[in-house]
């Protein structure tokens, strides 16, 4: 099936949301570059305090704030995303903090192509909003498995497939926690700012947990090595949320739903 009409659309919201997501508070940008570093607790219980000699992918990076905190920790990085704007701002970021990054503009399904004179890498990251934008997660395994080193690590830090199902408002199960086909869903601001002027049609896929271990295996050709869940997320991104210790929950929910999973593989 041909999605590059869906493309489209979700990248003419994604140029809106990287050209505005720099300046908001949501992503802290002074204090980023003052060197406060974007990873959240979770990623970083998981990764390797010290990076030095690794070279990273990251795989939908926004305008790179993720990757520049992997360089940060002494990785080689290298960084794709579909929004020109985003890669255009994570380059120039890069570049003002002298840090070993850099950043290529397309779409992930398209990793191999675009990012053959670079591969392969020690470890694939991927955090936070990604998968729901993919909407053949087989594809994507197959994709991305040849880019790794053999012996090389894959990390995903996401929301979890159950938040998916829900209302904005956490008010009723709306979607199948299985995928039925792409959402569309008319955009209005964004979650770093809700009153923003960003608007536009967007297309999602929901994917179990299933669904994302098979792409790994069976698509990639890779083995597990973990699979964590938690009941909280780090980003205050949703309606209805109550503060955690860790970060929020959702009001009338809390500590009943999983918020965010990891997953982790190794190419054998």
């Amino acid at each position: 099936m041909n999605y590059q009409e869906q493309f489209a659309a979700n990248k003419a919201v994604w140029e809106q949301r990287a050209a505005l997501h720099p300046e908001t508070e949501f992503y802290q940008q002074d204090a980023f570059m003052q060197g406060q570093t974007s990873l959240q607790s979770i990623e970083l219980s998981l990764l390797e305090a010290n990076l030095s000699g690794k070279r990273v992918l990251h795989l939908q990076c926004h305008f790179g704030q993720d990757s520049l905190s992997l360089a940060r920790m002494g990785a080689e990085v290298v960084g794709l995303d579909l929004s020109e704007t985003a890669i255009a701002k994570a380059q120039s970021l890069a570049e003002a903090l002298n840090l070993n990054a850099h950043f290529y503009q397309g779409n992930v399904l398209d990793a191999q192509e675009i990012l053959a004179q670079e591969a392969p890498f020690d470890l694939i990251f991927c955090s936070y909003g990604v998968v729901y934008w993919l909407p053949d997660l087989l594809q994507w395994g197959q994709e991305i498995g040849p880019l790794l080193k053999r012996g090389g690590e894959f990390m995903l830090v996401e929301f979890h497939p159950i938040v998916w199902m829900f209302d904005d408002n956490f008010s009723y199960i709306q979607y199948s926690y299985f995928d039925q086909g792409a959402i569309e869903t008319e955009e209005e601001g964004s979650y770093a700012k809700r009153e923003a002027e960003i608007s536009g049609k967007s297309y999602g896929w929901n994917h179990s947990l299933s669904e994302m271990t098979a792409a790994l295996t069976e698509g990639a050709g890779w083995q597990l090595s973990y699979l964590k869940e938690y009941k909280f997320s780090p980003y205050n991104c949703f309606n209805n949320t109550v503060a955690h210790p860790e970060g929020y929950q959702i009001k009338g929910l809390e500590d009943k739903i999983p918020m965010v999973f990891a997953l982790g593989a190794q190419r054998p």
